[in-house]
């Protein structure tokens, strides 16, 4: 291996959990869920090891695995992430494989039905759950299902989760985007796990950075206005982007570089669902909430559908991949006629989002991708810019982004770690999970473990 090959190891010698006594676990199937607004994640642990087990579990196991883990769809809207299957875990001294699945809130209904068909009640008297939806809906399952709903925290849930998913994922878990031809001007405590960074200053003078960076230029409370006397900006844009190795930011392209997350406090937790919450971690056990947003994921889908008439995120970020929000959001060059040198303001950054939709033959000249790219560049620049000054206050440098708004959507993605970057001048680290929106579901199957609770 080069020096300098990315590296990613696990941070315990076995894949068990020592917070899970396996003397006091709960019979199976072991569920663990997150019931947000937008959507309902599900993890299930698959075991593999039920030769010695009763034949009450066994055809228990046999009766899930028929249904759940032998198909990747579920009616029209359910969804397994194959791609994010965990394999060869143990919990609680069983072997087993996590698998994860998702499906709109907005049909639970629907999956409540489908557990009444399927029986589900005889397979399993209760089910861990996290999430607003878990009190929501808690009357719900105990009355059409038969199902008692454990419930726990969210924000504990996310961050048992994400270290837990960290720590035994065989695969690198934690990862930033970098773009070819960069030189790293920041390494994280010195355990980066490659050297490879977003752009410098003199890379926003080249010229082939016409389009490189678009940002939104407010003051600090928010407030938009070129003469803010806050001299950042939101943050950049994304040219044409579909695929995680499309051109944007000028010259080359942009990669994701894994990142050894093993010693990583502290850190902010920047949880992007239907709205935004930020946390501030410590250490595993001291977290608190420092900050949050209600414009999150929830916003920009809304948004999509009375702009574009969309139906689903998947088509609204699709409509984005191919929009310029330069002809919906009005710039410091359509204000100045070029740059604002005073305070450092590229011309082609955002004075105003939608700011050109003021204008009748402007709103008739954009395009459905158009209004999309820029609702998703408006939603992304402000998480972003609460993420940044979060971090100031807090003085934290690494920046965790998580949340299924990131799901197929490396525009934002690319948009955050761009500009977490550039206008912190390299001192701020933008990271990235793979399994992006799942981790207050897997935590929650965790302390409901940990707990040992009866069926």
């Amino acid at each position: 291996m080069a020096a300098n090959e990315p590296m990613c190891e696990s941070t315990t010698s076995n894949n068990s959990d020592s917070d899970v006594d396996s003397e006091s676990l709960p019979s199976m199937p072991w569920f663990g869920m997150d019931i947000g607004g937008t959507l309902t994640k599900l993890v299930y642990f698959e075991p593999m090891d039920v030769e010695g087990e009763g034949n009450e579990e066994k055809e228990t196991l046999r009766i899930i695995r028929k249904y759940l883990t032998g198909n990747v769809a579920y009616g029209k809207t359910g969804i397994r992430d194959v791609h994010l299957e965990m394999p060869d875990q143990v919990i609680g001294g069983r072997q087993g494989a996590l698998h994860f699945i998702r499906f709109p809130t907005h049909e639970m209904q629907a999956f409540i039905d489908l557990a009444k068909v399927k029986n589900f009640s005889s397979l399993a008297s209760a089910i861990c759950a996290t999430g607003g939806g878990a009190f929501k809906f808690e009357k719900d399952f105990q009355e059409q299902v038969n199902l008692q709903l454990h419930k726990y925290d969210e924000l504990d849930c996310l961050i048992r989760g994400i270290h837990f998913i960290d720590r035994h994922n065989h695969s690198c878990e934690c990862y930033y985007w970098a773009r070819a031809g960069t030189t790293d001007s920041h390494l994280q405590n010195g355990h980066s796990a490659s050297a490879q960074p977003s752009a410098t200053h003199s890379d926003l003078n080249s010229p082939n950075h016409s389009r490189a960076v678009n940002g939104e230029a407010t003051s600090q409370s928010g407030s938009s206005g070129a003469t803010s006397s806050q001299s950042e900006s939101n943050g950049p844009q994304h040219s044409q982007d579909k695929n995680a190795g499309s051109d944007t930011f000028g010259d080359g392209d942009w990669y994701k570089v894994p990142f050894d997350f093993r010693d990583p406090y502290p850190y902010l937790v920047v949880n992007i669902g239907s709205g935004v919450s930020i946390l501030a971690v410590h250490s595993p056990t001291n977290y608190k909430r420092v900050s949050g947003t209600s414009l999150g994921g929830g916003t920009f889908l809304g948004l999509c559908c009375l702009l574009t008439g969309c139906q689903t995120f998947e088509e609204a970020v699709e409509l984005a991949s191919t929009g310029d929000n330069h002809k919906v959001d009005r710039l410091v060059q359509d204000i100045y006629g070029g740059d604002y040198g005073r305070f450092n303001l590229k011309g082609d950054l955002v004075a105003s989002s939608f700011g050109h939709m003021m204008s009748q033959q402007r709103r008739e000249e954009a395009t459905r991708e158009d209004l999309a790219k820029a609702t998703l560049v408006t939603i992304t620049n402000n998480i972003g810019s609460i993420a940044r000054m979060c971090a100031a206050t807090e003085k934290i440098e690494r920046v965790v982004f998580v949340g299924n708004f990131l799901r197929v959507n490396t525009i934002s993605m690319k948009l955050l770690a761009y500009a977490m970057d550039y206008w912190s001048q390299g001192v701020l680290k933008a990271l990235f999970l793979e399994h992006e929106g799942y981790f207050g579901a897997m935590g929650c199957l965790i302390e409901y473990l940990k707990l040992g609770h009866p069926s």
